[in-house]
């Protein structure tokens, strides 16, 4: 690089040895150029440390590694801890960067001087040739991204809540700093409530329609989005999603939040009902129970209409 780095991308990573090259290779092709990393070995058991190693003989990556796991959050947090760039980004080792993802984030915010820009994402999942395919943008990801806008806040383009992934997204690290910001540790689904306070903390954001990752589905299940079944995974999930509507409570970004309540009663609720009627654990059943009564019960105070589609199946665990 002739210039000095413009933005630090923080990629944590444990045990993901099959997918570690894709996607620092997807950070090697970006068309902003003027990028750093900090690689975060979390721990890893398997090839992973190897690769991260042998990454760092370009000088744009530093390495970091945890002796022992710590979790994402955690990981994440000791990235953080190392930026010295005016922007961050981020991206999980096992997912794929596009080519022009910095670039549109990083120009954006030039262009805007917001302090956050968020981009679309996709699903990688796994196809019949043994390989991965890349999905659609999804409803409610392109709610959230398309069209382009640039200098709002939560009040002017509240779906924006829906997009609560941290990889999707650059901001400027002084918004870390001034906000306070830090991922959770110790827990699951850390991204959540992080991205709710950077909504409410950024003075502005904007958003963009194009497809910034590819977030990969494993093949083997063993994503932390394929363990829901597990309770405890179960258990951070429901206190991510709860965390993420105290955030927006808390600020008084009303129409975020009733967007936001919409969403996962809509889209994140039916999947765990589906799986707790079946559970062998009746804890499981009685928790997503409880879950979806308490948010069944605020939908109706505040009239929020929901997807005729999910109501009877909502409605069935509403009696758990």
């Amino acid at each position: 690089m002739s210039s000095p780095p413009v933005v630090t991308v923080v990629v944590p990573g444990r045990d993901v040895a099959p997918y570690a090259s894709e996607a620092l290779d997807s950070l090697r092709a970006q068309t902003l150029e003027r990028w750093t990393a900090v690689l975060v070995d979390d721990g890893s058991t398997d090839a992973t440390s190897a690769l991260f190693a042998q990454a760092t003989a370009d000088p744009r990556f530093r390495l970091v590694r945890h002796e022992t796991p710590r979790g994402l959050g955690a990981a994440r947090n000791a990235g953080l801890d190392l930026v010295t760039t005016p922007f961050v980004s981020f991206l999980d080792a096992d997912d794929v960067l596009m080519p022009r993802a910095l670039e549109r984030l990083i120009g954006t915010l030039d262009a805007s001087g917001s302090d956050l820009a968020v981009g679309a994402y996709v699903r990688l999942r796994p196809d019949t040739a043994g390989g991965y395919t890349a999905g659609t943008v999804q409803p409610w990801v392109a709610a959230a991204t398309d069209p382009e806008r640039r200098g709002v806040t939560l009040a002017q383009h509240p779906a924006a809540s829906g997009n609560v992934v941290a990889w999707s997204k650059a901001s400027r690290i002084e918004l870390w700093r001034r906000g306070g910001l830090r991922f959770p540790e110790g827990s699951l689904y850390e991204d959540q409530i992080v991205a709710q306070r950077m909504y409410t903390t950024a003075r502005a954001f904007d958003v963009i329609p194009d497809v910034i990752v590819q977030w990969r589905e494993r093949a083997d299940g063993s994503s932390i989005t394929q363990r829901t079944g597990s309770p405890a995974v179960m258990r951070d999930y429901l206190a991510a999603l709860t965390g993420g509507l105290a955030v927006l409570d808390a600020a008084g970004h009303r129409a975020a939040a009733r967007a936001r309540v919409r969403l996962i009663l809509d889209m994140d609720t039916p999947a765990l009902v589906r799986t707790a009627r079946d559970h062998p654990d009746p804890g499981y059943r009685r928790t997503v129970g409880a879950f979806v009564r308490a948010l069944w019960a605020r939908a109706e105070t505040e009239s929020i209409a929901l997807d005729p589609a999910s109501a009877p199946l909502l409605a069935a665990a509403r009696l758990w």
